[in-house]
């Protein structure tokens, strides 16, 4: 890493710490009124229902490449499989695309159990197009989306879009208006079927619309019909399509401009011929049709990258739109024809503003006057401090569908939708949804297989990123798919929830050595990790564990307090110390990693920091309080590989992340901007997280479930992090973990934390925000 990086990152935390206030330019007359102050956290989080869902895996797929092979990593999956849906032909058969090309059916059986059959594959879409498509660059590249004709039964026509580069770059032409410096293309086609019943397709194809993109993102990401018109309605047979923005809106106006494709919901023909390239009809009553310089396949805009539309196909028949935020804001919309969902002048039902990329901002007061359709539900992701600006945070809605099943009777009424980066599967109550009114409450909801254990879908998936999407089948079941294992599982049912301290699921892959410190007997604390490195409770022993516990379902914590001279007390403090070579072998998983978490309950019960023993002179104070760490592998019992403590900065006490990559190396310090007494209150239990993520050299603090605001107290490269992405710790055990203070052999006191702790946690891996969050939440509900 170079010393630009850590200046870069020191800025950008120094900048989010401090921009939470409004100022007044110099000079400003008294009636001038203040600008706007930035948002650094504009939504709450959505809160924690008190049931989950039972899935049942149904589906794997075969593992698909890219074409060409991909550089990304985030297309280096099992199987991109995108959208399941049914087609609309009585044989309940599932439709599934996958990105990489290939189409497949599977066959689903009768009944609340009936099974699913194995994929099978039905159109080779890369192979007909030939060539041209691609699918090696961009998330949504390639075989994006299928859909069927309302007839299909009769006719045989279904619809896909695929995306096309190479030749067709310089031999075909988009329809429309393409963008400039097209990098591909978005291609829908029609496809007839000799006989729609057959296992495997034949028949003939054509092309009806062609739209070019500048950037291989936020292309053609869904084609559908509308499964709730019927014969003989306005909306029967047309086709919606969601266009985004080609990547251009964030710096640009297109997605407000009617002259163009991009950017928004467009709605054809399939079945006319009176548009410019005479394949497809431009339906008389979309409500762009006749207005000066607007194209008439336009039914509504102002969209970045609209994810998933669905129409609920009970109550009123809405079109509800997912859609994927470009700085924090992720979206559901409740559109009707002629909606300006107001990007890139919005995000959300906020104020984006293409000269600060880095905040949104609240609305203006005479915001009525510009007529945009706000969110009816929509969450934050904003990232923790230091994050560079403009950099993927790893979230993204995808649309579902309220759900109107019969299996699944408590889900009854709720829009289902996910996250498809993180695997979050989340409700709003339908009624909630309100045009004009304040977005709807957001449920998270938890998840179990069918054994009854609690999982998440990164756990299912195995794989943080998990790539999720809904399905819904001809009976309004919902399904949940995943690229990262190609599998696909079934919503079978719901759990009431019953949980108290337990490790949330999302951090169990990661977790090393876990302390609850609810052993009521003992001068050894058992690790309810898996890595089973037991600790000394050193100079105390049982009396250490007191009844004081941190959060409902926890009885007990450790207390901790520094030497008495006066007495003759010794320093309480907690520890595992091996001195030899090889270290603590039991904590193995910290060696060579990218990334580690020091997690736990804190409260403040004495005087911080403590009086120095180890000098003559009567008022000298420790310069840090000791928290809790895990040692180097060439520790003497005060060096640390990741550590969370108070120590001095510049004169100044602080919350701090310090980490260590290389035994032999330097350390850096992520420092809280607040108060370190504001963070710890007297007496109060609060949720603490420091994260080092060694690959990428970046670290970051929580309280509470939240980021803390702060800096890095050193701009050039301590972590000799060369190779970005790449870099892993020493591959050497660490000397022990130091709780409340250094040297866990008890050779010497320093930095004494006069406080109790609960809840210890020490994982292998850079926790993200929602994982820190989830913890807290688990526990603080």
């Amino acid at each position: 890493m170079t010393q630009r990086r850590w200046s870069l990152l020191a800025a950008a935390a120094l900048v989010a710490a401090t921009m939470t206030t409004t100022t007044t330019a110099a000079g400003a007359g008294a009636a001038d009124p203040a600008p706007p102050a930035p948002l650094t956290d504009p939504l709450p989080e959505p809160v924690m229902a008190d049931f989950g869902l039972v899935v049942k895996e149904v589906a794997q797929f075969p593992k698909s490449e890219p074409t060409p092979a991909p550089t990304d990593p985030r297309l280096m999956r099992q199987a991109r499989i995108n959208y399941l849906g049914e087609i609309p032909d009585g044989s309940r058969r599932l439709s599934v695309p996958d990105l990489n090309g290939t189409l497949y059916h599977l066959a689903r059986g009768r009944g609340k159990r009936g099974t699913i059959g194995p994929p099978t594959p039905y159109l080779d879409v890369k192979a007909e197009v030939g060539p041209d498509f691609f699918s090696g660059a961009g998330m949504g590249s390639g075989f994006g989306f299928v859909t069927y004709h309302p007839e299909f039964r009769k006719n045989g026509k279904f619809y896909t879009v695929h995306t096309e580069a190479f030749g067709a770059l310089t031999t075909k032409t988009p329809d429309l208006t393409p963008q400039p410096n097209t990098a591909f293309h978005g291609v829908i086609t029609e496809w007839t079927a000799a006989d729609p019943k057959a296992r495997t397709f034949s028949g003939t194809h054509r092309e009806v619309l062609r739209l070019g993109f500048a950037t291989r993102i936020h292309g053609i990401q869904q084609i559908e019909f509308n499964p709730t018109a019927e014969r003989g309605d306005e909306d029967y047979g047309l086709l919606y399509v969601a266009a985004g923005d080609g990547g251009v809106g964030v710096n640009g106006d297109e997605p407000q401009r009617l002259a163009t494709p991009q950017g928004k919901l467009l709605r054809i023909d399939p079945a006319g011929s009176d548009s410019d390239n005479g394949k497809y009809g431009i339906p008389p009553s979309n409500p762009f049709v006749g207005t000066p310089g607007a194209i008439g396949e336009i039914w509504a805009y102002g969209f970045r990258d609209p994810h998933r539309f669905s129409w609920d196909t009970g109550g009123r028949h809405r079109l509800l739109l997912g859609h994927i935020g470009e700085k924090d804001v992720e979206a559901i919309y409740d559109l009707r024809a002629g909606d300006n969902a107001g990007w890139s002048e919005r995000e959300g039902s906020f104020l984006f503003d293409k000269s600060d990329r880095c905040n949104l901002y609240p609305l203006p007061e005479n915001d009525a006057e510009n007529g945009y359709t706000y969110p009816v539900a929509q969450y934050d992701h904003n990232p923790p401090p230091g994050f560079p600006c403009g950099a993927d945070v790893g979230h993204a809605v995808s649309g579902g569908f309220v759900y109107r099943g019969g299996d699944v009777p408590k889900l009854r009424d709720k829009y289902l939708f996910a996250d498809l980066v993180d695997g979050r599967v989340m409700y709003t109550e339908n009624r909630e949804m309100r045009r004009g009114k304040p977005s709807a409450q957001i449920h998270e909801l938890t998840l179990f297989d069918e054994r009854g254990n609690e999982v998440t879908t990164p756990v299912l998936a195995g794989d943080r990123r998990v790539d999720l999407r809904l399905g819904r089948d001809g009976d309004d079941e919902l399904y949940l798919l995943a690229k990262a294992n190609g599998k696909i599982w079934k919503i079978v049912g719901t759990k009431k929830i019953t949980r108290d301290r337990d490790v949330h699921p999302a951090l169990s892959p990661y977790l090393v050595s876990h302390y609850d410190f609810e052993r009521p007997r003992g001068d050894v604390e058992r690790d309810r990790g898996p890595s089973g490195t037991d600790i000394d409770l050193i100079n105390g022993g049982s009396d250490m564990r007191v009844k004081d516990g941190a959060f409902r379902g926890s009885r007990r914590s450790l207390q901790i307090r520094n030497a008495d001279p006066v007495t003759g007390r010794l320093a309480w403090k907690a520890g595992v110390y091996d001195d030899d070579a090889d270290g603590v072998e039991s904590l193995s998983r910290f060696n060579g990693v990218k990334g580690t978490t020091v997690m736990g309950w804190f409260k403040m019960t004495g005087e911080n920091p403590s009086l120095n023993t180890n000098t003559p002179a009567p008022d000298d104070r420790y310069n840090a309080v000791g928290l809790a760490g895990v040692l180097a592998g060439n520790s003497d019992g005060h060096g640390v590989r990741a550590l969370l403590e108070l120590i001095d900065v510049g004169g100044e006490l602080r919350l701090v992340a310090l980490g260590r990559r290389v035994d032999t190396g330097a350390s850096q310090t992520f420092a809280a901007s607040e108060d370190w007494r504001t963070l710890l209150p007297h007496g109060e239990w609060v949720h603490l997280a420091a994260t080092f993520d060694y690959a990428n050299g970046t670290m970051a603090l929580y309280k509470n479930g939240r980021p803390i605001p702060g800096f890095y107290t050193r701009t050039d490269d301590p972590w000799s992090n060369s190779a970005l992405g790449e870099e892993t710790t020493s591959a050497t055990n660490p000397r022990g973990i130091k709780i409340g203070g250094s040297f866990p052999q008890d050779g010497s006191e320093r930095n004494p934390c006069n406080c109790r702790m609960d809840s210890l946690m020490f994982l292998d891996s850079s926790l993200t925000k929602l994982e820190v969050n989830q913890q807290f939440r688990r526990v603080e509900r």
